[in-house]
């Protein structure tokens, strides 16, 4: 276990993690603001827009507030306390009820329900020079596992004890702690230990994915598959969760919706409003949204729409917000010379992988997105062993996911994501039309044509998901993941799709020659362009393995791109790419 005791220096830091992990010692992660500087991020990316994009509900219900506010730490601290810090989440000096950034407050029916949006995984900090400076967008350096362990533990311990249950239940219901409702609240809370212990017990690795790392598709795949679709009152069907053990770094968001794939395998379509909704809808569900989808029969047999947490329109607004995000700029000018060759080297060596070239047309609106290739440049494979793994689909058997495809009683998980996301936005475009943002408007929806728009729009969704991707069998077949485009790659060190390269300069050196333990913290070296050699204060020992096991998950094998350059050449690239 790591030493969450208190973080010293600026809030949270430095991003995307590497490696099966030996943990260090970790101080104080702090809240303080004071010299906090937010880079340049372009024209539209405004303090407004950062404030919103921080705290924008996008349908996640992880706990009710009150039980959050009642729940103790093990050494009996309230578990907010810090304001999470002690996970790597950030101060957020707009938030209500000491929550962080990117943790949110929703108001439903009965109760305030304490979620998620996307800020909390996409927002972090970095010390260069002894100032702290803000990268919205960029990797988060925040602890998930801890966290969600955390919480469960905290609820296991209330449910465990009478003591501690009459104790919780008082802080909750103040006095209205009647015999009944105590009793009423003891079933709701049981139910929701049953549900996530169940989760989180089985899928939370033994080694944990670390800092900055999460197995996001295993974590979505098994929380749909295993809490959702189960015919019980619960909806678990607990055989469907499998370890998530394949972690990658949390990418960075701005330039995304310009992408015609994402994902790090490259398996969703991408590029306009619905297929951005399809995204963050699956990402949605994967933290906590509340989703139990039901077979009723008839004309339209599949009910996605009636429990449904996801906030349709918190989601096409975060989207919104995320295209006005540009990349941070480094404030600092170059060597003009150095940058100037470095242009050349880059057009040389990445520009073929990396470059801005058309991609797909898309039509919600029309537009043109980037290229975004899918290469195997030798590096990890582990996630491709997540892509073919097989589940019940419970109530959600005969569910179309796809043109002409429906769920087998035991299918693809990936199908069953596919089959949740696609029904949910069938259904929600049946009552409520195409989203804002479309040039369509609000066109009433699906049964109406088979002609452009609707039929472009019902095409478009049903072929949002590439089951080829599904299909390649681990270590057989080809393992590509998405070469983007770098704009802003200087501020998301550590490196490569599972984190698992400290610098850029050390991407640039052979394989077989990069280290295979560093440390992560907030310090950055803005020569090699990554994480600091030697962290100060709070820091995080990774530990990765090299060629030799390139599906251990940790591997740093691969991208081997530009080794080959001498010293000075590879000075003039970073100097360039230090730019962008």
């Amino acid at each position: 276990m790591m030493n969450r005791g208190g973080l010293r220096g600026i809030a949270a830091l430095a991003g995307g993690v590497a490696a099966l992990i030996a943990i260090g010692g970790i101080a104080s992660r702090g809240t303080a603001q004071a010299g906090l500087h937010y880079l340049d991020q372009g024209n539209d990316w405004t303090e407004a827009a950062r404030t919103e994009f921080y705290s924008k509900d996008q349908g996640s219900q992880i706990i009710k507030l009150a039980w959050l506010q009642a729940l103790r730490q093990e050494d009996g601290q309230p578990f907010l306390a810090d304001g999470l810090a002690r996970y790597g989440y950030l101060h957020n000096p707009d938030a209500s009820f000491n929550l962080p950034v990117g943790f949110t407050v929703a108001d439903t029916a009965s109760d305030k329900i304490v979620g998620m949006t996307c800020a909390a995984c996409h927002t972090r900090q970095i010390n260069i020079g002894g100032a702290a400076y803000r990268v919205d967008g960029g990797p988060a350096i925040s602890d998930f596992q801890a966290f969600l362990t955390d919480l469960d533990r905290a609820v296991s311990r209330v449910i465990a004890s009478d003591i501690a249950f009459d104790a919780f239940a008082r802080a909750v219901l103040g006095s209205g702690a009647t015999p009944g409702r105590v009793a009423t609240l003891k079933g709701e809370v049981s139910l929701w230990h049953d549900r996530q212990h169940t989760l989180f017990s089985r899928a939370l690795p033994a080694q944990s994915w670390g800092v900055g790392r999460l197995d996001a598709v295993s974590m979505i795949f098994n929380r749909v598959s295993g809490l959702d679709i189960g015919p019980a009152a619960d909806g678990i069907i607990a055989g469907n969760i499998q370890p998530a053990d394949a972690p990658v770094r949390y990418p960075f968001i701005w330039d995304a919706p310009k992408q015609d794939k994402t994902q790090w395998p490259g398996f969703a379509e991408n590029g306009d409003v619905i297929l951005g909704m399809a995204r963050n809808l699956g990402e949605v569900y994967g933290v906590f949204a509340e989703f139990r989808p039901a077979h009723r029969g008839g004309l339209i047999p599949y009910d996605f729409r009636s429990v449904n947490s996801a906030n349709f329109k918190g989601l096409n607004r975060l989207e919104a917000l995320v295209r006005l995000m540009g990349p941070p700029r480094w404030p600092e000018q170059g060597d003009a010379a150095e940058t100037a060759r470095g242009a050349v080297l880059f057009q040389q060596n990445c520009a073929s992988c990396h470059g801005i070239t058309p991609g797909k047309p898309r039509f919600f609106p029309i537009s043109t997105t980037w290229h975004t290739p899918l290469v195997d440049v030798g590096t990890d494979t582990r996630q491709y062993d997540v892509l073919g793994r097989i589940a019940s689909s419970g109530v959600l058997a005969g569910a179309p996911y796809g043109l002409g495809k429906n769920l087998q009683p035991t299918d693809k998980q990936f199908n069953i994501l596919a089959a949740s996301v696609i029904g949910s936005l069938a259904e929600r475009f049946l009552h409520d039309g195409l989203p804002k943002g479309s040039i369509f408007g609000r066109l009433p929806a699906w049964p109406v044509s088979g002609t452009a728009p609707i039929g472009s729009a019902k095409r478009e969704l049903l072929t949002t998901y590439d089951s080829d991707a599904a299909n390649r069998s681990p270590r057989e077949a080809a393992h590509p993941y998405e070469a983007r485009v770098l704009r802003g790659i200087w501020a998301t060190a550590p490196y490569l799709h599972n984190g698992s390269v400290p610098t850029l300069a050390q991407l640039l050196t052979p394989s077989d020659q990069r280290v295979r333990v560093f440390e992560v913290g907030a310090d950055y070296d803005m020569d090699k362009i990554g994480l600091a050699e030697r962290q100060s204060g709070w820091r995080e020992i990774r530990t990765t393995t090299g060629c030799e096991d390139r599906h251990s998950g940790n591997s740093h094998c691969g991208h081997d791109y530009g080794t080959q350059l001498g010293d000075a050449e590879k000075r003039d690239l970073l100097a360039y790419i230090r730019t962008l």
